[in-house]
């Protein structure tokens, strides 16, 4: 289905950015379902206008929008710290990020814009990680850094804090969990202040958000989807890491493996990954024979995504009222693929997404990754 890839057709100017931050940072609108409502309504400023009869629709009294001037507090306090926000719609947004299935609308950035888009490798792994898996991940980094390649991870403690600091001087970008003034974990803060000097940190949340456990893996989609590959080393079977892998091969990326002893927990991730593809990592070059095999020259000449406007599919309120029970009817607390319930509803695409983004901004239900749906509560 086109929902899967589409996007709008005109997308705002960055003199709209306030919009933008409004709109991203307002209850329930998740990346997915911002560019679906302005795939449907064509501008931000649109969308802003029709949510709370949307919500109402969908069973909520009221919507909680984003001000105009909480969002120009919002902007002054990441001035202030010398960062910026761009939207999806800046040259200065990472190019790869763009072409994952649901990429953040607006991203707080500190430090050198220009390292977003250089040819970039992930590098993450085991926050309890031995000496011996810092020391290689710390190699690794450095090799990888001195061949061009930017390094990109997650500022946890282990593995990702040595990735970071051997590739300080070449250029490292980390991507945050909380605000982009919120450094976690605290002992990092030397690292945090020498990446924002001499690299970047990134961040999709709001200024002043604490780290939460459900935005890990949200952070974990940015990392892998700013990547040519994700370089796994040390990871425990239930880990982050292994978030990260699965990701980065949802979004088409490459994913690499450092193998390790298999009487050593932190081991079992790397080795299953490897036996199920992985590519098998003993030193940088084998990273970087990989990517210049397998994509050559992915910046160069890339053409940017093609938007589609999906405004012309926007179904009557009627239309919709007659149609919503039938939509609630199948769903369930198990996610649902959109697809689905448009081919068992047999239902027009405009008014199954219409019902759904009325339902999702009325907290009824969530999404989950594959574009796919579930009812929320208890109900």
């Amino acid at each position: 289905m086109i929902f899967k890839t589409a996007r709008v057709a005109n997308l705002p100017e960055n003199n709209e950015t306030l919009d933008w931050l409004r709109l991203t940072r307002s209850e329930n609108v998740g990346p997915k379902t911002f560019f679906d409502l302005i795939g449907f309504y064509g501008s931000v400023g649109s969308v802003l206008e029709a949510m709370p009869e949307l919500a109402k629709r969908g069973g909520k009294k009221a919507i909680k929008i984003l001000s105009r001037a909480d969002a120009e507090k919002e902007m002054a306090e990441v001035g202030k710290i010398g960062a910026t926000i761009i939207t999806l719609n800046d040259k200065s947004y990472p190019k790869l990020l763009k072409e994952i299935g649901d990429p953040p609308p607006v991203i707080t950035v500190r430090g050198n814009l220009e390292l977003l888009n250089r040819d970039a490798v992930a590098v993450v792994g085991a926050r309890n990680a031995s000496l011996n898996g810092c020391h290689f991940a710390s190699k690794l980094a450095g090799d990888l850094g001195r061949e061009g390649y930017i390094v990109i991870s997650g500022l946890a403690r282990g593995i990702d804090t040595s990735a970071h600091r051997a590739a300080v001087e070449t250029g490292t970008v980390a991507v945050i969990a909380g605000g982009i003034d919120n450094v976690y974990p605290k002992e990092n803060e030397k690292l945090y202040d020498e990446i924002a000097e001499k690299g970047a940190i990134i961040s999709e949340l709001a200024f002043g958000a604490a780290p939460q456990p459900k935005n890990f893996p949200q952070r974990n989609r940015i990392i892998s989807g700013m990547t040519l590959g994700t370089v796994i080393v040390e990871a425990a079977m239930k880990s982050g890491s292994l978030i990260t892998a699965r990701l980065a091969l949802e979004q088409g990326r490459e994913v690499f493996a450092v193998p390790g002893h298999p009487a050593d927990p932190r081991c079992h991730g790397p080795n299953k990954l490897i036996k199920e593809g992985a590519g098998l990592v003993e030193s940088a070059a084998d990273i970087i024979q990989a990517l210049k095999s397998q994509r050559p020259g992915l910046f160069a000449e890339k053409p940017e995504p093609s938007f589609i406007l999906l405004s012309t599919l926007l179904p009557s309120v009627a239309a919709v009222e007659d149609a919503r029970g039938k939509v609630v009817e199948i769903l369930s607390h198990a996610p649902t693929a959109v697809d689905d319930i448009i081919r068992a509803t047999a239902l027009p695409v405009g008014i199954v997404m219409t019902v759904i983004l009325e339902l999702e901004l009325a907290g009824k239900i969530q999404r989950s990754t594959g574009n796919k749906v579930a009812l929320v509560g208890g109900g």
